[in-house]
């Protein structure tokens, strides 16, 4: 099973947003215990060079925006690049290293360019500014070939209406784990999967 298909079954994308590397690790650890398979780092490499030992979860470095940090990204593990935009000098990196790549978009016009460029997943941020649910359902509607990754403030409770409204997949962060202890997380983190299966 290749990368996007793994997405496309688990539905949870679990994003982590945090300088400090210890803290990140902590929440990566209960997010795993939690079950959730599919995790994009946005903190230091060490963080992505610990996790990515774990044979059964697939890394997002997330927060790309250079070849040079795309580069650096694969040496430390990540499986997924991720980057907060769209440009053609990360499609071109990504088509010579073999490198999954997940580009950020906010509008149609962009989604449908991502898609024209062979990008199999394409990130929809920040999509609560944008329009929520409704946005994915209308930019899916006349173009169900998009495979969608809604992220960005996502709640919990919205996750399922997402997957409803055409997302292949949705990301969640700091709803999972912010002012939560460790168990906090897991228990979570195993609530939100019950749910989505």
């Amino acid at each position: 099973m290749n990368i996007l298909e793994i997405i496309k079954k688990e539905k949870i994308y679990g994003i982590i947003r945090e300088d400090d590397a210890t803290l990140s690790y902590e929440i990566a650890r209960a997010y795993i215990e939690g079950g959730i398979k599919i995790i994009e780092i946005n903190s230091p490499l060490e963080v992505t060079k610990k996790i990515s030992k774990n044979n059964n979860v697939i890394i997002s470095q997330g927060g790309i925006i250079t070849t040079t940090q795309a580069h650096k990204a694969l040496e430390a593990g990540a499986d997924i690049i991720s980057s907060p935009i769209f440009q053609t000098n990360l499609v071109r990196f990504a088509s010579c290293y073999k490198a999954f790549l997940i580009p950020s978009v906010t509008t149609p016009n962009e989604a449908y360019s991502a898609w024209r460029a062979r990008m199999s997943l394409i990130k929809i941020y920040p999509v609560s500014e944008m329009g929520a649910v409704g946005y994915i359902q209308d930019m899916v509607k006349p173009m169900p070939f998009l495979n969608l990754l809604p992220c960005g403030f996502v709640k919990l409770d919205e996750i399922n209406n997402y997957i409803t409204a055409g997302a292949v997949a949705v990301g969640v962060g700091r709803e999972l784990y912010k002012s939560k202890n460790y168990k906090e997380i897991v228990k979570t983190a195993k609530e939100i999967l019950k749910i989505i299966k």
